[in-house]
């Protein structure tokens, strides 16, 4: 079997940090394409200086690598903006290079797209692959990654990851929001019955991500998997962490309380005050998220760690190396005024032609092969990447 090189956009983040430091422990020959550099400066030798909007640029890269193997990382992953499409042209532009490139690369052998748990709202259980419903505009533009694989007419094996919510080492927000207030004793929980939610420690993550790059073709080859671990308990989830970082539980609360706190910090972040709840935090905290994981475990196996491991060993980063990294500069976005003959096609927002209905329209038309439609559950991509 020919030795993998792997490359990987977006590996100077949470998840990408994770398997670039998995990949040399296991003396895997690894490239991070990012436009940042790595969280962990230890991994700098492995960093190429990239921005995957810049075609000529990434495949330059590519020919000058010529990997076997691709993880494609790279996105804005926050769901803060609601309006303007072109604020998420990483997702959309640069999946569309990204296939482009991999689809004139020949040596490359598997691919993995990465899309979200988000192409479908909370409580929304897909029928199948290609049946979406997603809630945010990070959302949609999740669903267009996905349209756009699998339009992309590669040559090569390909899989779409759909991550759930993943927690672990270098995850900067979890460091400086869940673990800040709970080291402060502000967390508060509320006390309703069990909410369930589909979380996933990032090293079972990463080890998920390997077995498709090496299992059998014909088990991976052009499907979904959602990656994460079996939904847990929340209550349980953050007791575990809390015990092992403040030696105690967290504190109950009834649920009514916290949502009145929460309503306040609504107040004070429009003004932006920082506080450590939202309703937008409470929703999801009071609200089961759960995912298909069934066909992920039976097919990749189960993930080698349990929840006590992975607190362990997260805490462990917490309290030894996390106060050393230093987050990101966030990146202006590399807006594209698009020319539209039809303004009027980009009235709606994504999400209103989603069948999920807000406030205010796009800020800019999204481009036809971006636009939904209109009462569909699906994206409709008019256009192939590459084309």
């Amino acid at each position: 079997m020919q030795t993998m090189k792997l490359l990987i956009t977006g590996g100077s983040g949470f998840i990408g940090t994770n398997l670039v430091a998995h990949c040399l422990k296991n003396n895997i020959d690894v490239r991070n394409v990012d436009w940042n550099p790595p969280l962990n400066d230890k991994q700098i030798d492995h960093w190429i200086n990239c921005d995957i909007l810049n075609l000529d640029q990434l495949r330059q890269v590519f020919q000058d690598y010529q990997p076997t193997h691709v993880v494609h990382l790279a996105a804005r992953a926050d769901c803060e903006e609601e309006e303007d499409m072109s604020e998420y042209l990483q997702n959309t532009e640069g999946t569309r290079n990204l296939l482009a490139v991999v689809k004139a690369t020949p040596s490359i052998q598997r691919l993995i797209a990465t899309s979200s748990q988000f192409v479908c709202r909370a409580g929304y259980l897909p029928r199948h692959d290609e049946d979406y419903n997603p809630f945010t505009l990070y959302g949609v533009t999740k669903v267009l990654t996905e349209q756009f694989t699998r339009n992309a007419d590669l040559a090569c094996t390909w899989t779409i990851i759909r991550p759930t919510t993943v927690w672990g080492p270098w995850s900067l927000r979890y460091r400086d929001v869940l673990f800040k207030v709970l080291k402060s004793g502000l967390y508060l929980h509320p006390s309703k019955e069990k909410v369930t939610r589909s979380y996933g420690y990032v090293m079972n993550v990463v080890y998920q991500i390997m077995q498709i790059l090496t299992v059998e073709t014909e088990k991976v080859d052009r499907k979904v998997f959602y990656v994460g671990d079996e939904p847990l308990n929340l209550k349980e989830w953050v007791d575990t962490i809390a015990e092992e970082l403040i030696g105690k539980k967290v504190r109950v609360m009834p649920t009514s309380w916290v949502r009145s706190i929460a309503k306040m910090g609504d107040v004070l972040s429009a003004v932006k005050v920082p506080f450590p709840i939202t309703t937008r935090r409470f929703n999801s905290m009071t609200s089961d998220y759960i995912t298909p994981i069934a066909e992920t475990i039976r097919v990749l196996g189960q993930a080698p760690y349990s929840l006590r491991q992975g607190v362990v060993e997260t805490c462990a980063w917490y309290n030894t190396d996390s106060a050393l990294v230093i987050p990101h500069k966030p990146n202006l976005p590399r807006v594209k005024k698009y020319d539209l003959s039809d303004q009027e096609a980009g009235e709606r927002s994504a999400a209103q032609t989603a069948s999920q209905p807000v406030a205010s329209p796009l800020a800019e038309p999204a481009p036809a092969e971006y636009q939904v439609t209109p009462g569909a559950a699906s994206v409709q991509a008019q256009r192939h990447p590459g084309q």
